[in-house]
C-alpha cells in the first residue's frame, strides 16, 4: 500500500526512509526528520490507522506512507524500490523496526521465552520470529538500499548516504527473559560495524544507536506499574528517556558532520548501563 500527501516531484531536503515509524521512536524520528526539512516515508507493518496520523502529523511535503513486512525477502525488497519511487532518492535509511516479546504484553507481544520455562517449540518460534524481524530484515533492507545509494548518485555536496540502526543496551546488559531480542541486538550492532567497514568508501555512514528504557505506550504498561519505579532508579537521573530525546540522537547521527561516528555504537541510556 502506497499513500504520499503530494505527488508532485520534491527536490528540498533529503530523502528518509524510517521503519517502524507507526509508533513510539520510529514516530518521532519521522516527526524530528520532517521538522528539518527532510521528505520522510513512514514504514508499517500492521497499525495502518497509527501510520496515517503519523503521516498527517508531519509538517511539510513530500511524506509517504508504505506498509511492508520485514520478515519477508520480498516485501522488503519492494518496500525499498517503493521508496525510492517516493522520494527520488534514499539519503538516509533507519533501521527501527523491531520486535520485543515482552512477557507482559497481549496478543502477538505476548513471548516470554526464559528458557526454564518455555517448551522447544516456543522457543525455537521466538527465536525465529525475533532474528526475522530485528536482524534479518534490516540486512536485507540496507543491501537494497546501500546498493542504491551507490547507483544513483546523491545531490551535489551531499554526502552519499546515512544507515542509523535502532540497537538496544539489552545487547550488552542480557534479556533474560527475551533473550531473542538482546541477541538479535548484539548481531544488529554487529551488522553495523561490518556494514561501516564495507560501505566507507563509498561514502556510506553506518552507526548505531543503543537506547536503553524508552517511555512510550508500549511502556506504559510497566512504568505505571509497581515495577515502574525499580525501572526509573536504574539510571542516575531518576528517569528513563523520551522518545523524541532519542529521535532527535539519530536524527543528529544522520547528519552529514556526523560521518566519523560510522562504525560505533552509541550508549543513549542514562548512564543507566555502562561498559
Amino acid at each position: 500500500m502506497t499513500s504520499t500527501r503530494s505527488r508532485e516531484p520534491h527536490t528540498g531536503g533529503r530523502g528518509v526512509l524510517i521503519t517502524g515509524a507507526s509508533r513510539g521512536v520510529g514516530a518521532a524520528a519521522a516527526r524530528v526528520f520532517a521538522e528539518a526539512g527532510d521528505r520522510v516515508v513512514v514504514h508499517y507493518r500492521g497499525a495502518e490507522e497509527r501510520a496515517r496520523e503519523v503521516l498527517a502529523s508531519l509538517p511539510g511535503e513530500g511524506h509517504s506512507l508504505l506498509r511492508a513486512d520485514l520478515t519477508s525477502p520480498e516485501e522488503t525488497r519492494e518496500l525499498a524500490a517503493r521508496a525510492i519511487v517516493a522520494l527520488g532518492r534514499i539519503d538516509v535509511l533507519v533501521n527501527n523496526a523491531a520486535l520485543f516479546l515482552d512477557p507482559a504484553g497481549e496478543g502477538s507481544r505476548r513471548g516470554d521465552h526464559r528458557i526454564t520455562d518455555v517448551d522447544y517449540e516456543d522457543w525455537v518460534r521466538a527465536w525465529r520470529t525475533t532474528l526475522e524481524t530485528n536482524l534479518l530484515g534490516p540486512a536485507n533492507l540496507t543491501w537494497c538500499v546501500a546498493r542504491h545509494m551507490m547507483e544513483v548518485p546523491a545531490a551535489e555536496g551531499a554526502p552519499a548516504g546515512r544507515v542509523v540502526n535502532v540497537g538496544s543496551r539489552g545487547a550488552y546488559r542480557g534479556e533474560p527473559d527475551v533473550p531473542a531480542y538482546g541477541a538479535s541486538k548484539a548481531g544488529l550492532h554487529a551488522f553495523g560495524q561490518s556494514m561501516a567497514v564495507a560501505l566507507a568508501p563509498h561514502g556510506i555512514g553506518v552507526v548505531s544507536i543503543a537506547p536503553g528504557f524508552i517511555a512510550t505506550d508500549m511502556a506504559a504498561q510497566v512504568l505505571d506499574g509497581p515495577g515502574g519505579d525499580a525501572v526509573r532508579a536504574q539510571s542516575p537521573f531518576g528517569r528513563v528517556a523520551e522518545a523524541d530525546e532519542v529521535a532527535r540522537a539519530i536524527w543528529a547521527l544522520s547528519r552529514p558532520e556526523a560521518q566519523w561516528a560510522s562504525g560505533s555504537v552509541v550508549d543513549f541510556n542514562g548512564a543507566s548501563y555502562l561498559r
